[in-house]
């Protein structure tokens, strides 16, 4: 694999020099450049393909991060860093693949960066049905009967069919809520009901996938399952009543 090609942003020099050496001692990564303000990065990006992951500061002259983040619709990776944590909801909403608060760590810069190797991995991967080597995150492992595997925290994890409560969409990842433990992937929701076994999962929500079986009570608007809330999208809620409660209700003969 071929370095990831990376642009830091930051109108601190301080805290350029720090993300620089970070970058200096991770072998899958690459500076391109280092940049004072989102203006200089849209220019570069005009001018110059190829960058592949951007570290970019919230609060800059001229233009913020995260409006920068608004207009740029067409951009490569982002990861966001910056001294102020209520910017977090916002900075997902806008697709942006990790969010580092200062003072930055190295084991959580690693972490952040992981990622992005990963996702990048997962996007220009040539066959989704071969065995990914373990740096690609996310695909789906030797299918069986009652069982799948999935990379999530860099190990290959073994999920039975019968122990998934529900799936939830986390913007270009999911998470796989078992009866004991949640895995994330970065499999997308689709990428993961496409390959489930329709008779035993049923899409309830844009956001959510949900096991038939472990249902334990549904309203219009939401399903129960334990202590888990789920909510019920109008769009599926007639297929959702039918496939779970129609062909299982008693009636009064």
């Amino acid at each position: 694999m071929k370095p990831l090609r990376c642009v830091i942003v930051d109108d601190e020099p301080l805290a350029r020099e720090g993300l620089e050496s970070y970058v200096l001692q991770i072998d899958f990564l690459e500076r391109v450049t280092s940049l004072g303000n989102s203006v200089e990065l849209n220019a570069l990006l005009l001018e110059k393909t190829g960058i592949d992951l951007i570290f970019l500061d919230v609060q800059m002259p001229l233009m913020s991060g995260i409006d920068f983040l608004k207009i740029r619709n067409s951009r490569p990776m982002v990861i966001l860093t910056t001294a102020y944590p209520q910017y977090a909801l916002e900075s997902y909403q806008l697709d942006v693949l990790d969010y580092l608060v200062k003072p930055i760590t190295f084991d959580r810069f690693f972490k952040a960066v992981s990622k992005a190797r990963d996702y990048h991995q997962l996007l220009h991967q040539g066959n989704n049905n071969q065995l990914p080597h373990p740096g690609q995150v996310g695909e789906t492992i030797s299918p069986a009967p009652g069982y799948f595997f999935i990379r999530s925290d860099y190990r290959y994890e073994k999920i039975f069919y019968n122990d998934i409560l529900f799936i939830e969409s986390l913007q270009n990842y999911a998470s796989v809520q078992t009866v004991d433990k949640k895995f994330i992937t970065l499999l997308t929701l689709k990428q993961l009901e496409n390959k489930l076994p329709a008779e035993l999962f049923i899409r309830a929500h844009k956001s959510f996938i949900v096991a038939k079986n472990k249902v334990s009570s549904l309203e219009p608007q939401e399903i129960r399952i334990g202590d888990y809330r789920i909510p019920v999208g109008r769009l599926f809620r007639d297929a959702v009543l039918r496939q779970i409660v129609d062909d299982k209700l008693w009636r009064k003969e």
